[in-house]
């Protein structure tokens, strides 16, 4: 495994909310989610010294002109999840500084079994499972130069190191379109955007032990407590290059202006601030599959926000299809996973190709 980076997580994965919960992404999403989620509260024996999971209730929460969307999305996860009914002294009781009645939240639903994730225990497992089985993990190794030889794949680093393989699995988060124009595979159109989260102490005295994790029904605003403080992202989607993303001043003010109008607070400081790239195909939907214009190239990107989450199951569906493995998941198709539901669509950039 070739890491760019120094250390593995370096960009998305270690600046994820690390949430699972199924008030994101569509049902094939929910799907994967829902199909690997027992592999965070039970993980193989030897996966982990640590919990890579620990309950936190999830909640959606409405104002009077958003009720139409809340049950909308109720409907969409009741296949997947049993959210329970709230009105707004319900909502408050489970989030007592978030504002209710008039102007606030008058309803909500909350998954009470929603999970929040560690995602350092995660990476830490996933990369002790590789070395395991003999795997080697190489930092540093930003990626020059890919060739397709009469062997397979041949890569070349920054460092000039030298790499060989019959497949090449390009797992390159924001940076998989370019990766896949080094190989002179045609690029899938991904688009990375850029998500701030910031960090802020509550009012004096406020208790956030069974504080959920909070979001509106639209993409506006999320919230959840943190080590005694409150972290909170504005929910923005800012179109980026592939890059070491940083937070910026409007977006650290939009977050907590959003923070003041659903919560009877004021963020009198910014503890902390950070963005990360979520990384989405076209359809908003994972891609896992051989490219359909060479051989033994794998696209397995677009993860979104919703990557950690998918892992296992990703993980697994990988493995069927390079490994020949039984299909883990019923409720999805390869196909619905592939990248020739894109066409052809995306040309090579000559340029980049050479």
């Amino acid at each position: 495994m070739l890491e760019a980076e120094d250390a593995i997580g370096f960009h998305s994965s270690g600046r994820s909310a690390t949430m699972l919960h199924f008030a994101l992404g569509d049902a094939l999403v929910r799907a994967l989610t829902l199909a690997g989620r027992d592999f965070f509260e039970a993980p193989p024996d030897g996966f982990s010294d640590v919990p890579l999971a620990r309950r936190m209730p999830m909640l959606v929460h409405a104002r009077a002109d958003e009720m139409a969307a809340l049950e909308e999305l109720r409907q969409e996860i009741l296949p997947f999840a049993t959210p329970e009914k709230l009105d707004a002294s319900g909502v408050a009781a489970l989030c007592p500084l978030l504002r209710t009645g008039a102007g606030g939240a008058v309803a909500g639903i909350v998954d009470r079994d929603g999970l929040r994730l560690d995602p350092h225990g995660l990476l830490q497992g996933f990369a002790g499972q590789l070395r395991k089985r003999r795997g080697t993990i190489v930092t540093g190794a930003r990626v020059a130069t890919i060739e397709r030889g009469s062997g397979g794949w041949e890569v070349e680093t920054e460092r000039s190191e030298r790499f060989s393989a019959p497949v090449l699995v390009n797992a390159a988060g924001s940076w998989a379109d370019t990766v896949a124009g080094l190989a002179g595979v045609a690029p899938l159109g991904l688009t990375p955007l850029k998500r701030t989260i910031i960090t802020f102490d509550p009012p004096p005295g406020t208790d956030l032990g069974g504080w959920p994790f909070a979001k509106t029904v639209g993409d506006e605003l999320y919230f959840a407590p943190e080590g005694g403080r409150l972290f909170a992202s504005p929910m923005d989607e800012g179109p980026s290059d592939p890059c070491d993303a940083q937070a910026d001043e409007y977006e650290v003010a939009l977050a907590a202006h959003r923070v003041e109008e659903r919560l009877a607070m004021k963020v009198e400081r910014v503890v902390h601030r950070w963005a990360g790239l979520r990384t989405f195909a076209p359809d908003r939907r994972p891609v896992a599959g051989f490219a359909e214009d060479t051989d033994g190239f794998f696209w397995l990107a677009g993860q979104g926000g919703f990557g950690l989450q998918t892992a296992p199951m990703m993980a697994r569906v990988a493995e069927s299809l390079i490994a020949g493995t039984p299909w883990p998941i019923a409720e999805v198709a390869p196909a619905e996973l592939g990248p020739g539901r894109f066409g052809q669509a995306a040309e090579i950039d000559p340029a980049v190709a050479d």
